[in-house]
Formats: structure tokens, sequence, C-alpha cells
């Protein structure tokens, strides 16, 4: 948000219900619900031409949202890490993670949440667990800060929204341009089943593979990251004060 603030572009960020600094409610936590919630936010600021940019679950957010409400408000899209078209292993989607990984999620943050928000940034979702890995314990600290900021109820909810949340048909509703950008070392949602697959489903994509980059890519390469961004959001848009 710094980088592109200091473009000349007017950034805008929400925090998922339930999540960061929004509002602990008890429910709604699911793909519908945040996809009305972003609708709700571009129609109250008037946003037209924007471009959305969503990392991980976000994508889903982003993708969903596009199929839900239309695409009169946007221009483009970028999805990071993100987990369409499937998380969770089906008969239609044999590349998916057993639903068991994700019941152990849920189940590791009912048990001991601060816990489960130190071991996450400080192994897989960074790619700390890697032989070459130099963890930085403010980045790690600073994922934990910001998770421990939301709502158990929704996150433990949200476990099953990303994994399990089909977003197959989303993807193929999806005229605008959109760019696919996946690390293929992603420990939390392999390449494989998610940005490999949506750039296929996808009519206008543009995929992009990282070599070696982790699910957090956004962080731990942030100057690719915000440069192939700022080429995407360029390419019609113009920066203004």
């Amino acid at each position: 948000m710094l980088f592109f603030g200091q473009h000349g572009y007017r950034v805008i960020a929400h925090d998922r219900r339930g999540h960061g600094r929004s509002s602990q409610t008890g429910g709604g936590h699911d793909m519908d619900h945040y996809a009305d919630d972003l609708a709700a936010l571009t129609a109250h600021l008037d946003l037209k031409e924007a471009v959305h940019v969503g990392h991980s679950t976000g994508g889903g957010e982003v993708v969903h949202y596009l199929a839900r409400h239309g695409e009169s408000r946007a221009a483009k899209a970028a999805i990071i890490s993100a987990v369409p078209p499937l998380m969770v292993k089906t008969a239609a989607n044999p590349g998916g993670l057993p639903k068991e990984v994700f019941d152990r999620l849920q189940a590791q943050l009912a048990a001991n949440r601060a816990q489960f928000y130190y071991d996450l940034p400080a192994g897989p979702f960074y790619g700390d667990n890697r032989p070459a890995a130099k963890p930085s314990q403010g980045v790690i600290w600073n994922w934990w800060r910001q998770g421990m900021m939301g709502g158990a109820k929704a996150h433990y909810d949200g476990i099953v929204a990303f994994s399990q949340t089909d977003f197959t048909e989303d993807l193929k509703k999806i005229d605008i341009p959109v760019l696919v950008m996946h690390g293929d070392d992603d420990q939390i949602v392999p390449i494989g089943a998610a940005g490999l697959m949506s750039a296929k489903i996808l009519k206008n994509a543009t995929l992009k593979v990282y070599p070696g980059f982790p699910h957090g890519m956004p962080t731990t390469n942030a100057d690719q990251t915000n440069a192939d961004l700022l080429a995407l959001v360029q390419r019609s848009h113009k920066a203004s004060a």
C-alpha cells in the first residue's frame, strides 16, 4: 500500500469481517458474505475502474466478488498465492489437499491459537522451514500480531471458507484481465492445484510463476511483487496525484 501510494495511486484495503480491525461478528464467515462486504465497500466509496489485488484467501474474495457482483466497477485484477479454484481434494479435484489437512488446522487453532499463529509464519508461510531460509523475527511477530487482532470464531470458520469453496464457475464468468501470480515453493496453497489451474480456467489470464517464492511472497519478495503489480496497473492506468 505504501509503495502504490508513493506512486500516486489511491490505495484502499479492508479488513475481512472478523479479522484485523473489523468487528468480531459471530456469523457470516463465508465467501458469499466476504464478497458482499467487498461489494458494499466499493459501492459506498463509488469506486470505478478499480484494480483488485487479493492474496491467498483474498484472491478467492476477489474472484467471488467479480463473479457474484459483476465487473462494472473493476478494470482488472491480480490474485497472488490464491486459493482458487478449489483447495480441498474431491473426486473432481484429485490434485487438492485432503480435508483432514484443514481439519487439523481448525483443531490447532482451537487448541492454542497464539502458538498456531506463531508456528505458521515461523515455518511454511514464509518458507522459513527451508534450509537456506533467513527468518525475520519482526515479520513473524507482525504476522502473529495481525492474526491475534481478529476473532477466533471468524478464523475458525474461515478455514472452511477458503478450503472448501469451489471457485471454478466463478473463474469462468470473469472477463477482465487477471494476473495470476504464484510461487512454485508455496507450501500453503500448492501451485499445481491453484495458480496453474486458475490460469487455465480464466478467459483473460496472464500467469507468472516465481521460482522458489513462498506463500508469503508479497512480504519476502516485495520488490518483485510490487514491480509486477505496478506494470499491470500502468498498462491502462496512469498515476494521478
